[in-house]
């Protein structure tokens, strides 16, 4: 009797923790439960097979409790499936391509206080990547990693002591590279058009907004106001797009998932698996907050997970192709609702940045 209470005491915990992310409330303590869904699936699956090995069903309440547990089952699995390989891919696979089309990117959340960066150079070094972005930089990172300038010719870097400078090397040209602090004068962004070869410019935006949590910031308005605004000028976009960074985020959120449907991006995850890039200090909690979206323009080569480099994240690795024609899934549009509830959260960052 003992483990039946125990199993109904968390069946009903794993209804709360998943009704909870449904609340429309931008409160860390709300917006925190968007991210475990891989571990709650499990622990509730759990839960469920061993109600049904162990016990009957005998009356109202454990029929209750089995459809309950259940649709939670459901429900989390539901959030989580596209990012399985039984997914159908939402950016394609690339079949072969010209290599002048062929954009290789590497994004790694250093950890400011990492000093290990001959790490980050041996990751760097495997990839040989076009393009690197690093995330949360400061002006030693920046000394550190200066030797990177010999092979990438072009740069722009903010470096900044609160976790949230930015680094970005190129061997593509950047054109009218600018850093942008959209909600706050001390959370950068970048913008910049690339060329990727003489006939074909691309527009890149990278972002690092911050986590909803206490010791960052108590509500998910300037995470979710920068990510909207980003979005709206994904979609305004004339050329093929790339936004990429450390979102704070997981793929499956509710936000990830608008600001898809506003910038019209694709997501490389989406039927290949999760990736998750953070806690890399932590196999029992980790998922997917480092993200690389492309527009419709844009088929896969490949994508991969870097390896240790002494940082909380792992780094994500990117090799994309610029192929216009291609059969790629679209994105769910916005419905008037949503679309009022975007422009709010970009009133409320806006009105918050002044």
């Amino acid at each position: 009797m003992k483990l039946k209470n125990f199993l109904i005491a968390f069946g009903a915990l794993a209804v709360l923790l998943t009704v909870t992310p449904l609340i429309t409330a931008n409160y860390w303590w709300i917006r925190m439960f968007d991210y475990p869904h891989v571990q709650l699936t499990i622990l509730t699956f759990t839960a469920f097979v061993c109600y049904f090995m162990r016990f009957d069903l005998k009356n109202y309440k454990d029929y209750l409790f089995a459809f309950s547990i259940g649709a939670c089952l459901f429900f989390q699995f539901y959030k989580i499936y596209p990012y399985t390989p039984f997914a159908r891919h939402q950016v394609k696979n690339v079949s072969s391509f010209d290599a002048s089309k062929n954009l290789k990117v590497f994004i790694a959340n250093v950890l400011q206080t990492n000093k290990k960066t001959d790490l980050l150079l041996a990751e760097i070094e495997s990839f040989d990547p076009d393009v690197i972005v690093l995330l949360e930089t400061d002006k030693k990172w920046a000394k550190a990693v200066k030797s990177l300038e010999k092979k990438f010719s072009y740069t722009l870097k903010k470096p900044l002591p609160n976790t949230y400078g930015m680094l970005m090397y190129s061997k593509k040209e950047l054109i009218n590279p600018k850093v942008n602090f959209l909600v706050s004068d001390s959370i950068p962004s970048i913008a910049t058009k690339m060329k990727l070869n003489a006939k074909d410019t691309i527009q890149v935006y990278v972002i690092h907004p911050t986590p909803p949590m206490p010791q960052h910031n108590p509500k998910s308005t300037d995470r979710d106001g920068e990510m909207m605004m980003v979005g709206k000028m994904a979609k305004d976009s004339k050329l093929p797009t790339i936004v990429m960074g450390d979102f704070n985020d997981v793929a499956w959120s509710e936000t990830t998932k608008e600001f898809q449907q506003l910038s019209q991006l694709l997501d490389p995850r989406i039927g290949r698996g999760f990736y998750t890039t953070f806690n890399a200090n932590n196999i029992l909690l980790r998922w997917p907050l480092d993200h690389v979206f492309m527009s419709k323009d844009f088929l896969i080569d490949k994508i991969d997970k870097g390896g240790n480099i002494h940082s909380d994240h792992f780094p994500i690795f990117a090799s994309i192709v610029l192929q216009k024609e291609n059969n790629n899934e679209d994105v769910t549009p916005l419905t008037p609702e949503e679309k009022k509830r975007i422009n709010n959260t970009i009133k409320k960052s806006k009105e918050r940045r002044n």
